[in-house]
């Protein structure tokens, strides 16, 4: 992964936007419906405690020199179309709000995740903020139907999967959530599971081996197990090498060993 992705509040702060025609408009369109608020001078931007520059002067030297100021100040930067001046990448992005997907390349190719992003618009219902807005309402409601965290994060994994009664991928969702949490809802897979892979190539995992991987909240693994396998898994998962002998936890744990050759 060559860029760490960030989602920014700019609700209300301040953000420098230098430039002005064809290249600076989009950058101040971006931060406007964002919530931030433009300043088109650097210097006052620093005094009012700006934390992000967007640099798109026509002319190369003026942004490598307005790059080389807000960078000493302690801003990060992003200079637009040069992508060897930029602190940071603005992503192509899908929004329904409150969720959004961001598409990026680490500036590589702007083309090819505008292209991604308007294939996948064709495949996230126009709902899917509804979903999300529902869900956050009801957290107490789900926090007291599974109080243990991880048979509530196996519960939402459970019902958030593709066929799932909560399928982000299928409209009318959040109206849906009522009969999820009344019914039988169950926590999905939980208690210990072990599975053996024979490659270790990650393209190479089933589905079963890749969702497992993707929900676990405990990766019990073989240390021999290449790191490109393990980064399936979820960022926030619990990860240790075998032999273990720790404590049991909530939620699912997945043992990962290989197969011998």
């Amino acid at each position: 992964m060559r860029s760490l992705p960030l989602f920014h509040r700019l609700t209300g702060q301040p953000v420098i936007v230098l430039g002005d025609g064809p290249m600076a408009e989009p950058k101040q369109r971006l931060v406007e419906r964002a919530g931030g608020l433009v300043i088109g001078d650097l210097q006052e931007g620093i005094d009012k405690g700006a934390r992000l520059a967007f640099i798109a002067h026509e002319s190369q030297s003026a942004c490598e020199g307005d790059a080389i100021r807000a960078r000493c100040a302690g801003l990060l930067v992003n200079v637009v179309d040069r992508p060897d001046l930029c602190d940071f990448t603005t992503p192509s992005l899908l929004e329904r709000d409150p969720v959004i997907v961001a598409i990026g390349t680490s500036g590589a190719s702007a083309g090819l995740a505008k292209q991604l992003r308007l294939r996948l618009e064709g495949l996230l219902p126009s709902d899917l903020g509804d979903l999300a807005s529902a869900l956050n309402s009801l957290r107490d409601r789900i926090k007291q139907r599974w109080p243990r965290m991880g048979d509530r994060r196996q519960a939402l994994d459970n019902a958030l999967t593709a066929g799932g009664p909560l399928d982000p991928l299928r409209a009318g969702a959040a109206g849906r959530i009522e009969d999820w949490l009344h019914g039988a809802a169950n926590a999905g897979e939980a208690g210990r599971i072990e599975i053996t892979i024979a490659s270790d190539d990650p393209e190479e995992l089933t589905l079963r081996q890749a969702r497992l991987l993707g929900s676990a909240d405990v990766i019990l693994h073989d240390p021999h197990i290449p790191p490109q396998i393990l980064d399936r898994a979820r960022a926030d998962a619990l990860r240790f090498a075998l032999p273990y002998h720790g404590h049991e936890s909530d939620g699912l744990v997945l043992i990962i060993t290989r197969a011998s050759h």
